[in-house]
């Protein structure tokens, strides 16, 4: 049995991985699905607007309680934004962490924030979302472009009622990480809808840019998928499958 600490991307909470955690624990797996600061059903309440740090202690909070439960390392999966503080706490518990999932998301660099990773090509909505924080934005052009395509209606009409408007501060203060983090086995799932794919990782490796050396490490896998930015959306069941082969170590290599 493995122990899966899930955290959301922008503008989700733990809702957006009942299915998966519900396909995990019938498999006999530990799901633990995160809401995070400001987010779903958090969204709103007193007091400060969460900052970046707050969602990495969260994170570290919920290890600690799993490997204070039965002294195993856990399985971190990261949606999207959730791999910017779920790395940080990553690097902090290297000893409590056996693999780290990224779905569907980029490779943090010390002092890199989220709204520069992931909007830095785009100044107009980098603005917009420095100042105001993520919108959801249309369920029409989100369902048109690669965010929730694969997306059953009933799932994007729970997606337009559930997700939140993600806190600014924690998308564009820098992350802290010190390179612990990258001893760590890792695996990445690509979203081909969303224009990620294995190929890309290839060409990236290829530049041969420090960032992207662990790429092609032992201990690095890497999964596709047939589907948008949103795979515990639209494709559940194999998204869980992929976790319980990502956690025994299994997938592709870089040139495999």
């Amino acid at each position: 049995m493995s122990t899966f600490v899930l955290v959301p991307g922008a503008c989700l909470g733990a809702w957006a991985w009942e299915a998966v955690a519900a396909d995990l624990a019938a498999r006999g797996h530990r799901a633990v699905p995160l809401t995070l600061a400001g987010l779903a059903e958090r969204a709103g309440a007193d007091g400060p607007e969460p900052e970046l740090l707050t969602h990495i202690a969260e994170i570290e909070a919920a290890i600690d309680a799993e490997y204070a439960e039965d002294a195993e390392p856990v399985v971190l999966v990261a949606h999207s934004y959730g791999i910017f503080p779920a790395l940080a706490a990553a690097d902090r518990l290297p000893s409590r962490v056996s693999r780290v999932v990224f779905v569907d998301c980029p490779i943090p660099e010390d002092g890199e924030s989220a709204l520069d990773q992931l909007f830095q090509a785009d100044p107009v909505r980098h603005a917009e979302v420095g100042e105001h924080g993520l919108s959801v934005g249309p369920i029409a052009e989100l369902l048109a472009s690669g965010m929730l395509a694969g997306v059953p209606e009933a799932e994007a009409a729970r997606y337009e009622r559930l997700a939140t408007t993600h806190p600014r501060l924690t998308l564009s203060q820098p992350v802290p990480l010190t390179g612990a983090w990258r001893v760590l086995p890792t695996t990445g799932v690509f979203c081909l809808g969303n224009g990620l794919s294995i190929e890309l990782a290839r060409a990236l490796h290829a530049t041969g840019a420090p960032r992207f050396a662990k790429l092609a490490e032992p201990g690095v896998t890497f999964f596709e998928l047939p589907t948008g930015h949103h795979p515990m959306l639209s494709m559940p069941a194999e998204l869980t499958d992929v976790l319980v082969r990502a956690a025994a170590g299994e997938g592709r290599g870089l040139h495999d």
